[in-house]
């Protein structure tokens, strides 16, 4: 900030106070003349802009209001955030980045601090990286995306760079992580949805994306670049395919760290729900039976956490597979079938198992019986009431996890699972559920949000310097997002409000540091894995 003055200083977003700089900082900076004469705290700001805010009703102006203040302050944006969490959480991600993504080539006016990386030129990925950190001290943490699967919209292409600022700005609210020390990418690897082709005001590449080896050598460069100029980076992969998304992280998992949030963020969240139900239940992880409503990703995820939690638990991973069952839109998954993923064929059972072909979810669950019941389809209403029900008559607390996202895509509403079943179910949803009073009870129903995970998992990666995100990493952040929550009450969320996701980010961060020290993959001296954490939390207030 020394060498910064005058207007140079403000329009700088990390150094600019706006009317906060005081009479002695107006001198020093050369700020004489060029801001109003009153002083503001931040408080005042804060509060000022809050109002302004609060007037706006639409959702997605909300958004870009505060996207001004994001290019112009970030110091107030996350402030503002901070103290307005719950309300403006789903202002600046989802579900409103879905418009933010939408609408991106329309109503563009400044980069955000993004990189964008055009797959046509390789040749350029050092310098646009160089370019977009050059006067950035250090930079710990990336979050990467094609724009190709875009939180259940698909492929948006170029304009899928706000997945990536967004996530960041979760990360920081959160967790704390520094904002001058991360980074939004978006590899422009053209798009395959024709209305952006047709469009003249789409800003990205015009032609269909390009896929294997080309594609993955270009990911090949990016990471060598990526790595040789930030040392001890950490990749989180964010939004893509589903292809390449899964082949990416099985690449270089064990050489890079690295994460894919769709793949794995998903899964620990369930696999912290299943803690947390399993504990309710009385019935170990590992004694469940699990259905799975949704085959891609997302659901391939889900069951791979899950299952490897079983593992740590003990179970071999033979019957650790034996546990799960997923159906996808031809029926129950099975090893017959035609053009499965290799994630499909891990799970396929064989069909002389059943007397009969189980091609309906309900037929799934009527021969399976199971204990839990996730969906990942994206397909509303396909939990039904005679499902539900059915459940309820085999388990005396099923868990029903529609975790779908956005609300219009969710397998079934929270208030219908739990009059369906009586008030039996344990329930968590992908977006924000209200609470459900039935028969003189508060069901507080727990979201499956991924703030509650990633930011703190992030932040003990950081922290400790890790050289890889290991299985157990993974399992200290399920644990950690449980470890918040009372569940001997009746109606209790089996996960924790996103209220307390400053609180679940910490405690997740500091059980990756000591999982991270246990596993040997911290590269850093720690003594002490609460203040490796804390010393590395940064506050939205003014230097």
């Amino acid at each position: 900030m020394e060498s910064l003055k005058g207007k140079s200083l403000l329009n700088h977003p990390f150094y600019n106070k706006g009317t906060a700089f005081t009479e002695e900082e107006r001198a020093q900076y050369q700020l004489e003349g060029l801001l109003p004469t009153k002083v503001r705290t931040l408080e005042e700001q804060i509060d000022l802009e809050y109002g302004s805010l609060s007037k706006i009703e639409d959702n997605y102006k909300k958004n870009q209001y505060l996207m001004n203040i994001y290019n112009t302050n970030r110091t107030l944006f996350y402030a503002i955030v901070s103290a307005h969490l719950v309300e403006l959480l789903p202002v600046i991600y989802t579900p409103t980045i879905a418009d933010s993504v939408m609408k991106y080539s329309h109503d563009y006016k400044v980069p955000n601090d993004a990189v964008f990386l055009d797959v046509n030129h390789p040749e350029t990925i050092k310098a646009s990286l160089q370019n977009a950190t050059s006067d950035l001290e250090q930079i710990d943490l990336l979050v990467i995306t094609d724009g190709e699967g875009v939180l259940g919209i698909g492929d948006w292409g170029i304009n899928g760079v706000m997945i990536s600022v967004g996530k960041l700005a979760v990360y920081t609210v959160a967790s704390g992580l520094n904002p001058r020390h991360v980074l939004p990418i978006v590899i422009d690897n053209g798009t395959n949805r024709q209305e952006l082709l047709d469009d003249p005001n789409y800003l990205g590449n015009r032609h269909a994306r390009k896929t294997g080896q080309e594609y993955l050598d270009y990911i090949d460069a990016f990471i060598k670049e990526a790595e040789n100029l930030f040392p001890d980076v950490l990749f989180h992969w964010e939004d893509f395919g589903r292809s390449n998304a899964s082949v990416i992280l099985e690449k270089y998992k064990n050489d890079l760290t690295t994460f894919n949030d769709d793949i794995q963020g998903t899964g620990v969240m369930m696999a912290a729900a299943m803690h947390a139900a399993a504990e309710v239940s009385a019935k170990a992880i590992q004694d469940h039976r699990y259905v799975i409503f949704g085959a891609g990703t997302a659901g391939i995820g889900v069951a791979d956490q899950i299952r490897k939690e079983m593992e740590l638990a003990g179970l071999s991973e033979e019957d650790a597979y034996k546990r799960f069952y997923l159906v996808d839109r031809y029926g129950l998954i099975t090893e017959d079938m035609d053009d499965l993923t290799e994630g499909q064929k891990r799970y396929a059972r064989a069909s002389s198992e059943f007397e009969k072909a189980l091609p309906t979810l309900e037929e799934t669950i009527e021969a399976v019986k199971p204990s839990v019941l996730i969906g990942t389809s994206g397909q509303p209403g396909s939990f039904t009431e005679s499902i539900v029900k059915k459940m309820a008559s085999y388990n005396e607390r099923p868990a029903i996890l529609p975790i779908s996202n956005p609300t219009k895509l969710c397998e079934a509403k929270a208030s219908d699972i739990i009059k369906w079943s009586d008030g039996q179910a344990l329930v968590v949803t992908g977006s924000p559920s209200e609470p459900v009073e039935y028969k003189g009870v508060t069901y507080k129903i727990g979201q499956a949000n991924n703030a509650l995970l990633y930011p703190g998992l992030g932040l003990g990666i950081v922290a400790a310097k890790a050289s890889q995100v290991t299985e157990k990493m993974l399992s200290s952040a399920a644990n950690g997002i449980v470890s918040l929550q009372d569940l001997d009450k009746r109606g209790a969320a089996i996960l924790p409000h996103v209220k307390y996701v400053r609180e679940a980010s910490k405690l997740v961060a500091i059980a990756v540091v000591e999982a991270a020290i246990a596993d040997g993959v911290a590269t850093k001296e720690i003594a002490d894995a609460t203040q490796a954490v804390e010393s590395i939390m940064w506050e939205p207030t003014y230097k």
